[in-house]
C-alpha cells in the first residue's frame, strides 16, 4: 500500500498549496466578482491569490431603491486595510518592499485614511502622555525619560510595523522589569534598551522569533497576574501619600501596613475619587451604544463626544486633577503631593553612555553588562512576546497578517534608535493598541500624530507638569494594570489539563520575590514537563496472539528505554506470550540515532525468545532511517491491518479460525474490518493467493 503523498507547506506555513485560500472582500477583488482562476502545477485551476489581507469598509445598508453600488460606511470602521505582507506587482522598488512595510500602504494612501489616522494618533496620543509619566515613575527614573521612551517608537514603527493597530512605548511590565534591573539609574536604563534592541535585532535577523514558542501561555498568565499585583501594591504609597517605602514586595507591605497611620488625607482623598472616574468612564465606554449612520446628527455627535471623553479619560482625570492642584497652590496651601519641576525641552540625540561616572571613579561597560545580569534576556524576550502576542491578536481581530520577523526587526531597530534620545526599554501597549484599534486606525502612520503630540509636550508643556498629583498618576497605573490580573486561568486550568498549573503557580509566587526568578523558574517547569512528556509518550498495548504496541508521539533518545521496557514486560513476563509483536508506528514522524540503537537492541533481544517484531504504518522519514542503518530481522507492512494478518498467520501451525484462537475482544475495528475479514475467507491460504485476493 503506497502511503498517500503529502502537499509542501505554502509560503505561509500552511499544509497545501497557497493558491487555495479564498479570496475575500477587500483583497482587490470586487465582492460577488469571482476570481480569475490560474492553473495549479498539480493540475486544475485554483483561486487567484489576495492581493490584500484586510476587510474592506463595511457596507452602508441599503435603502429601498437605492443602486447597488459600494460605498464605505463613516464613522470609525470605515477604511480599507493594509496589503498583506509580500511584494506586489507594480512595485517601483521591489527589493525594498519586504524590508519596508511602508511601501505596501503609502502608495496607496488617501485622505479619508488621513483623517481617520489623525483622530486616532490624537486619542492614543492623550493617553500616552500621562501614562508615559506615570510609567517613569515606576521604572524609578526622573518623569521625563517616560516622555522620551513614548515618541521614537511610533516613529519606527510606521516605517517597519506590519501591524497597522500596534503602538510602541512604555508599559507597566517593561517599567517594572526597568526597576528590577536598571537600578534607578538613567544611564544604566539607556544602556539596557541599546543592548535590548541590539538582541532584538539579531533575533530577527537570525529568524530566531521561535524562541519564544517556548515561553508556555502558564508562565505569560501567572507573570502578568504577579506583575498586576506588584505594580498596584506599588503604587498605594503614592495613593497614600507615604515616603521612603522601599520597592521590593514583601518589605513594601510590610512597610505599608506599618506606616497606614500616616496616610495624607489630601492625597488618599484625591487618588480613591480618581480611581472611582476611570473606572466609572472605563465601564461607560465599555456599554457605549454605537451610533448608526442613519441616526440624526446630533446623535452621532453626542456619541463622538462620549466617546472621546471615555478614550482619552486618562488624560481628563489628570487634567482634573491638576487644576485642584494649582487651585490650592493659588490659595497658598497645597495638600497633594506634587510631581515637581520636569526638564523642558526635547533630548539631545547621541549615543548612549557605555559607562557611568560614580563619585569614587567609573563604573565600566563590563561592570555594567554584569549588574544587569540576566535582564539582558529576560528584559528583550518579554519584549517581543509582548509585542507579537499584541499584534497577533489584533491581526487576528481585524483579519489582517503580520509578518513576525519583521515585528522583531521594528521592535529592535525602535529599541536601538530610542537609546538615542534616552529612552528605556519599550514594546508593544495593550491598552494604547486597544485604543488606537476602537479609534479605527487606518494605518500605523496614525503613530506619527502620537509621536508629535510627545514632542509637543516636551517642547512646551513640561511647565504644567508640574501640578500633577503623584496621586493621580498611581490611579492612572493601577487602573491599566487591574485588568491583567486574570483570576479565570486557575479555574480554567484546574478544569481543561490540571498539570499546567505548576508552572503558573511556580511563576506566579517566585514573581513576588524576583521577577526574573518567577520567569525562568516557570519557563524551567515548563521545559521539564515538555521534556517528560517526549521521555514518557502515551504507548497504547493491545494483547492477544498479537502484541500491537502503538506509541502515540515520535520516538526520541529518552523516550526508547520507556518503549523497551514496555515492550518486553508484556511480551516476555507474560503467562501466554504472543505468536509476534506489532509497533505501530502511524505516530512517528521522527526518530533519532538512539532509537535505532535501541530498536536493533529490542529485535535482537526478541529474536533470543523467539519473538518477531514487526512495524507497520512508517511515514517515509522514519522509514528511510530504519532502511539506512540496515537492521537484522527488520520487517515492515503498509498497514497494521496486513501486519496483524501475516503476525498470526506466521505463528500459527494450524489453521486458525475465529472461534479458538483469534482474541477478537483484544482486536482494534480496524483490525476487524480488514484483517479478520482474510480469517473468515481461511487462514492456512497460500500467502501469494491471499495477496492476490
Amino acid at each position: 500500500m503506497r502511503q498517500p503523498r503529502l502537499l509542501r507547506s505554502g509560503p505561509g506555513g500552511a499544509t497545501g498549496c497557497a493558491g487555495s485560500r479564498r479570496p475575500r472582500a477587500g483583497n482587490g477583488v470586487a465582492p460577488g466578482t469571482p476570481a480569475q482562476p490560474r492553473r495549479s502545477r498539480l493540475g486544475g485551476a485554483r483561486p487567484a491569490w489576495p492581493r490584500a489581507a484586510l476587510p474592506a469598509a463595511p457596507l452602508v445598508p441599503r435603502r429601498a431603491g437605492s443602486s447597488g453600488e459600494r460605498r464605505e460606511a463613516p464613522g470609525w470602521g470605515g477604511c480599507p486595510a493594509m496589503a498583506a505582507p509580500g511584494p506586489r506587482r507594480g512595485c517601483p522598488c521591489p527589493a525594498a518592499r519586504p524590508a519596508l512595510p511602508v511601501l505596501r500602504w503609502l502608495p496607496r494612501y488617501s485622505l479619508a485614511w488621513l483623517q481617520l489616522d489623525l483622530m486616532a494618533g490624537l486619542s492614543v496620543g492623550l493617553t500616552v502622555v500621562p501614562q508615559a509619566l506615570a510609567y517613569a515613575e515606576l521604572a524609578g527614573l526622573p518623569l521625563q525619560y517616560g516622555l522620551y521612551s513614548s515618541f521614537m517608537g511610533c516613529f519606527v514603527y510606521c516605517i517597519l510595523g506590519t501591524a497597522k493597530d500596534v503602538t510602541l512605548g512604555p508599559t507597566a511590565i517593561m517599567s517594572l522589569l526597568v526597576s528590577s534591573y536598571a537600578f534607578h539609574e538613567p544611564v544604566y536604563a539607556i544602556l539596557l534598551a541599546f543592548l535590548s534592541g541590539c538582541i532584538q535585532l539579531a533575533m530577527g535577523l537570525l529568524h530566531l522569533g521561535f524562541l519564544l514558542d517556548f515561553i508556555s501561555c502558564p508562565v505569560i498568565k501567572g507573570f502578568t497576574s504577579a506583575a498586576s499585583i506588584t505594580i498596584s501594591f506599588n503604587q498605594v504609597k503614592n495613593i497614600l501619600g507615604l515616603q521612603g517605602i522601599p520597592r521590593q514586595f514583601f518589605l513594601q507591605v510590610y512597610e505599608t501596613l506599618r506606616r497606614i497611620g500616616e496616610t495624607r488625607a489630601g492625597d488618599a482623598v484625591l487618588g480613591l475619587a480618581c480611581l472611582a472616574a476611570l473606572a466609572g468612564l472605563r465601564a461607560m465606554k465599555s456599554r457605549l451604544p454605537r451610533a448608526a449612520p442613519a441616526e440624526p446628527l446630533a446623535a452621532r455627535v453626542s456619541y463622538l463626544i462620549v466617546w472621546t471623553c471615555t478614550t482619552a479619560r486618562n488624560a481628563l482625570v489628570v487634567l482634573f486633577a491638576g487644576l485642584v492642584a494649582y487651585s490650592f497652590q493659588v490659595m497658598g496651601s497645597q495638600p497633594f503631593t506634587l510631581t515637581g519641576s520636569i526638564p523642558r525641552g526635547l533630548p539631545a540625540f547621541r549615543l548612549p553612555c557605555f559607562s557611568m561616572a560614580v563619585p569614587n571613579g567609573t563604573v565600566p561597560f563590563g561592570s555594567m553588562v554584569e549588574d544587569m545580569g540576566a535582564g539582558l534576556a529576560v528584559v528583550p524576550l518579554m519584549g517581543l512576546l509582548e509585542t507579537v502576542a499584541i499584534a497577533k491578536a489584533f491581526a487576528s481581530q481585524n483579519d489582517y497578517k503580520i509578518d513576525p520577523s519583521q515585528e522583531l526587526l521594528a521592535l529592535g531597530f525602535a529599541n536601538i534608535l530610542g537609546s538615542f534620545v534616552s529612552s528605556y526599554p519599550i514594546t508593544g501597549s495593550f491598552g494604547r493598541t486597544a485604543v488606537n484599534a476602537q479609534s479605527g486606525v487606518c494605518t500605523p502612520a496614525g503613530g506619527l500624530v502620537t509621536g508629535a503630540l510627545v514632542l509637543l509636550s516636551l517642547a512646551y508643556l513640561t511647565a504644567l507638569f508640574y501640578y500633577i498629583p503623584k496621586a493621580a498618576l498611581a490611579a492612572v497605573i493601577i487602573s491599566a494594570v487591574v485588568p491583567m490580573f486574570d483570576a479565570g486561568i486557575f479555574r480554567t486550568l484546574w478544569r481543561v489539563k490540571r498539570l499546567d498549573l505548576v508552572p503558573l503557580c511556580v511563576t506566579f509566587l517566585l514573581c513576588f520575590w524576583e521577577v526574573q526568578y518567577g520567569i525562568m523558574a516557570g519557563v524551567l517547569v515548563s521545559g521539564i514537563l515538555l521534556l517528560y512528556s517526549m521521555a514518557r509518550p502515551p504507548v497504547q498495548v493491545l494483547e492477544g496472539d498479537v502484541l500491537l504496541v502503538q506509541p502515540g508521539s515520535s520516538l526520541h533518545f529518552p523516550a526508547i528505554e520507556h518503549l523497551r521496557d514496555i515492550i518486553c514486560s508484556r511480551a516476555l513476563a507474560a503467562a501466554s506470550p504472543p505468536h509476534s509483536i506489532i509497533l505501530d508506528c502511524c505516530h512517528i514522524s521522527s526518530i533519532d540515532y538512539t532509537v535505532v540503537v535501541g530498536l536493533a537492541e529490542l529485535l535482537q533481544e526478541l529474536r533470543k525468545h523467539g519473538l518477531s517484531l514487526a512495524f507497520c504504518s512508517l511515514q517515509e522519514p522514519v522509514l528511510q532511517v530504519l532502511l539506512s542503518a540496515d537492521l537484522e530481522g527488520f520487517q515492515h507492512f503498509p498497514s497494521r491491518e496486513e501486519a496483524v494478518v501475516l503476525g498470526l498467520y506466521s505463528g500459527c501451525d494450524t489453521p486458525v479460525t475465529p472461534t479458538n484462537t483469534l482474541h477478537w475482544s483484544h482486536l482494534p475495528l480496524s483490525c476487524l474490518l480488514g484483517g479478520c475479514w482474510a480469517a473468515h475467507r481461511g487462514w492456512n491460504v497460500p500467502m501469494s493467493q491471499r495477496r492476490a485476493e
